[in-house]
């Protein structure tokens, strides 16, 4: 959102409108995360998974095939979503809708950089909800060295430019 004070132009930060998302772009998000062992170990603790894979490092290193803890699956899902948030849908989206196509073609490892970006897919007015559009994209993650680390086909339920300028609260 834009507005002028006096001489002073002045930008809130914003995720897209409906009208703004183009299917066929991508968008690349930027900074990427770099996912810390702590990170990895609060996560998984928080959400009640006792999985070895991602809390025993003397389990983890006897364990075929990767020989050492790797970051659960679900935070992973859960950066490459968030990465996308500031550029795409910060205080512009009503809710998510669902979730489909997810894979984790690699794994991520302790100190691996997670990249993300976003295509945009489809887009169509909502036939139930004015004011409202579904649009549907589908994001993917890569580590420091280029690899697909994990994939996802959301829908999202975004809200159409207002009529009128939205003004911040004072």
């Amino acid at each position: 959102m834009t507005s002028d004070t006096g001489s002073t132009k002045r930008i809130t930060q914003r995720g897209l409108w409906f009208e703004e998302f183009e299917v066929g772009t991508t968008y690349e998000h930027r900074p990427g995360r770099t996912v810390t062992e702590a990170d990895n170990v609060l996560f998984t603790t928080l959400t009640m998974n006792t999985q070895p894979l991602h809390l025993d490092a003397a389990e983890s290193e006897q364990t075929a095939p990767f020989h050492e803890r790797l970051v659960n699956s679900m935070f992973t899902l859960s950066t490459l979503v968030g990465l996308s948030v500031a550029q795409l849908t910060q205080g512009t989206i009503v809710a998510n809708l669902g979730f489909t196509d997810i894979a984790f073609p690699a794994p991520v490892r302790h100190g691996d950089t997670i990249y993300a970006e976003t295509l945009v897919v489809d887009k169509r007015l909502s036939s139930s909800r004015p004011g409202e559009g579904v649009v549907t994209l589908a994001h993917t993650a890569r580590n420091q060295r280029g690899e697909v680390v994990a994939t996802a086909t959301r829908k999202t339920l975004v809200r159409v430019r207002p009529d009128e300028p939205r003004q911040d609260p004072a």
